[in-house]
């Protein structure tokens, strides 16, 4: 029982290749498929690259919950979480990209993506002059609400593919919804980044 944690943060990594590469296909990304699939099999790997984010993003709560109650915290897992909820993020930005143009979200992905990157870098720097860098609260409820934010943006981009009515106030307030909490991802997700950056800064004056 006590593997569990540990096996539920590998999935979300298997789950976020599979995403990742189910994304690249319906977009005619992978060289095999392009051009060779009906719009109702591009239809279909849409939906279970979404499937697979959503389920991926709910074993970032019980893995971390799970660890805990179990008295189950590891090495492995403390390294692995962190690597999880990136390529799960990072994966999940590209894909988003890969569904056609988005404007709206360009911007808040992009300052995303600029902190996550910055973040691991003073995460190495700082490990090498032996500088720890805790996970604070409001950094787990930036994952949080980074990946809702998400999860929201990839239905709206793949509408379609839920056969979900086009052309309503239903998709105009899912839609509108979906890029405010993006934003309020980025807002927070900059935010964090600054802290990190300070906390590093002041251990490496000291």
């Amino acid at each position: 029982m006590k593997a569990l944690p540990n096996i539920l943060t590998g999935s979300r990594l298997v789950m976020a290749l599979f995403m990742f590469v189910a994304f690249a296909a319906a977009a005619g990304a992978v060289p095999y498929y392009a051009n060779r699939l009906e719009p109702e099999a591009q239809f279909a790997l849409q939906r279970w690259a979404v499937y697979a984010f959503i389920v991926a993003a709910i074993t970032d709560f019980f893995d971390g919950w799970l660890a805990r109650k179990l008295d189950a915290e590891t090495v492995w897992g403390a390294i692995l979480d962190p690597i999880g909820d990136k390529v799960l993020v990072c994966g999940a930005i590209l894909g988003l990209m890969s569904l056609g143009p988005q404007p709206m979200v360009v911007l808040p992905c992009g300052l995303i993506l600029f902190r996550e990157f910055t973040v691991s870098a003073l995460r190495e720097v700082g490990a090498g002059k032996g500088v720890k860098l805790p996970v604070t609260l409001l950094a787990k409820w930036k994952t949080t609400i980074q990946l809702t934010a998400l999860a929201m943006e990839l239905i709206v981009a793949a509408w379609g593919a839920f056969s979900l009515p086009d052309g309503t106030v239903l998709r105009e307030m899912f839609e509108l919804g979906a890029h405010g909490m993006l934003w309020l991802a980025a807002v927070i997700t900059l935010i964090t980044g600054y802290q990190y950056w300070e906390q590093t800064r002041k251990a490496l004056s000291s």
